[in-house]
This record gives C-alpha cells, structure tokens and sequence, in this order.
C-alpha cells in the first residue's frame, strides 16, 4: 500500500512545479536566437535543481512490461472460463453452474477494462499527434 503521506508530498511538488511553469510561461518571450535558448535551458535547470530528490524508482516495471502482463493476465482469465464452459458441457462433477458464471464474468469485465485501456491509449495517442509544435 502506498503511504498517504508520499502521494500528498507528490502531489505537492507537482503543484509547485506547475506554478513556475505557469509563472514561466506568463512573462512575456522574446525569439532572439541562442540567447533566448539558453535562458530557457537556465529555467528549466533551475527548476530541476529545486527537486534533486525525484527519482524514478528502480523496482517500478515500465510500461510495455505492465501493459505485457496486464494482457497475459486476461488471456488467462478468457483460457480459465473456455476451459470452465467446456469441463461443465461435457460433464465434469467437478465444476458446477455458479464457478463457470464466475469465470466467464472475471473474463469479461477483465476484456472490457482492456478495451478501455487501448482506447484511452489511442485517444492520447491521437491527441498528442495533433498538438501544435
């Protein structure tokens, strides 16, 4: 469980951050050349040195291997209720109505959150793709 007190010091210094930016961003920017990008390296340094202490942690899993696992465990849960569905057509003592119900509804609401998932995947994608640069 993460520590309610982490998240809010998070939270925080995210808040702060996206105060200067905007403080940042309010001053008006003159175009001049090299000049103009180095005071806006110096800004952007600046900012960065006030948080030395934001570190990714190194046992957090990227995203592709979340993402991998997250699909795994769904087709897991489609394999466990195919083969539940199939045990109770043919017979099987062991397996009763409610478990092949249950099965069948942890697949299906584990697909339909997938599809969300890539959905939402796909609309940032598509956002980010018409931003301006």
């Amino acid at each position: 469980m993460v520590d309610r007190a982490d998240i809010n010091s998070v939270l925080s210094q995210l808040r702060q951050v996206r105060e200067q930016v905007q403080s940042a961003e309010s001053t008006p920017v003159k175009l001049t050349g090299p000049d103009h990008l180095n005071k806006e390296v110096d800004k952007v340094q600046k900012v960065s040195e006030n948080y030395p202490d934001i570190k990714p942690d190194p046992n957090t899993p990227d995203f592709q291997t979340m993402f991998a696992n997250a699909i795994n465990g769904v087709r897991d849960k489609q394999a466990v209720s195919s083969d539940l569905k199939q045990r109770f057509e043919r017979g099987d003592p062991m397996v009763d109505l409610p478990e092949v119900m249950i099965a069948a509804q942890k697949a299906s609401v584990s697909f339909d959150a997938m599809k969300e998932v890539r959905n939402k995947l796909v609309e940032a994608y598509k956002d980010i793709m018409n931003m301006p640069v």
